[in-house]
């Protein structure tokens, strides 16, 4: 009896460890169909969801070619300074003062992040969504100066950067008379820097921003940053001007 008990329960785990044995599975054919997303994918949509979508289309629309501004002439992006990124990082400090309630020694925006040119004359909120399509935040943080000397340095490397707050030279690939306000980087004190908060985790080459000693988030978007600083310009009746003024050179 003890035998064909044994016997049994044998048999049930032979059953059960087989039940669940990983099966094998093989790939014996494959297929793919090429849609190219352009005009030529219009027929495939639904024409229900399209008439669905109409109404929300046409307020986006509106929105994105609503003026904002008006700038004085094209600016573009380019080393070792640029029209744009002088732009760009002067409305950095300015706008992180306006938030931190003081002036901020400087600002760095990398030339990356700005992804299209400015046309002269009107600006769009569309135009600025393009500028910056990404959903980054302006920060403010704390950054020793030894810190800043090394960023310096990489920011010549790279063959320059967008700046405000910091002029520099770059010769034979290192910061040469890099000085923040008009004064020689102290590598004993500490600066405020306005960025972004990717740009504030040391990516896109700029590692030394990781070393930090604080960080203050603003909770503005800085594709908000810009479109607010657009309109109060064009509100004043300003155009957007920026010059090349020679903050970072190559000597």
């Amino acid at each position: 009896m003890m035998y064909r008990y044994l016997l049994c329960i044998s048999l049930l785990v032979a059953v059960a460890l087989g039940g669940c044995r990983k099966r094998e599975w093989t790939v014996v054919e494959q297929r793919s169909t090429l849609i190219a997303v352009d005009s030529t994918a219009d027929a495939l949509a639904d024409s229900a969801y399209l008439a669905s979508l109409a109404p929300l289309r046409a307020r986006v629309e509106a929105e994105m070619n609503t003026v904002i501004g008006r700038a004085a002439h094209t600016l573009t992006v380019g080393q070792p300074e640029s029209t744009l990124s002088n732009f760009a990082a002067d409305v950095f400090r300015q706008e992180a003062g306006r938030w931190l309630g003081r002036p901020v020694d400087l600002a760095v925006v990398n030339m990356g992040g700005l992804r299209i040119d400015v046309p002269e004359g009107d600006i769009t909120v569309g135009r600025i969504f393009e500028l910056m399509p990404f959903e980054n935040e302006l920060v403010v943080l704390w950054l020793p100066g030894d810190s800043l000397l090394s960023l310096c340095d990489i920011i010549a490397r790279v063959g320059g950067e967008g700046v405000s707050g910091l002029r520099m030279g770059i010769r034979g690939g290192r910061a040469v008379h890099p000085t923040v306000g008009g004064r020689p980087i102290d590598p004993q004190a500490s600066y405020a820097v306005a960025t972004n908060d990717f740009l504030a985790e040391g990516n896109d080459r700029l590692t030394p921003l990781a070393g930090h000693t604080r960080l203050e988030h603003t909770g503005v978007k800085v594709r908000d940053l810009f479109i607010d600083h657009i309109r109060r310009e064009a509100a004043q009746g300003r155009a957007i001007d920026p010059q090349l003024d020679g903050r970072i050179s190559r000597e």
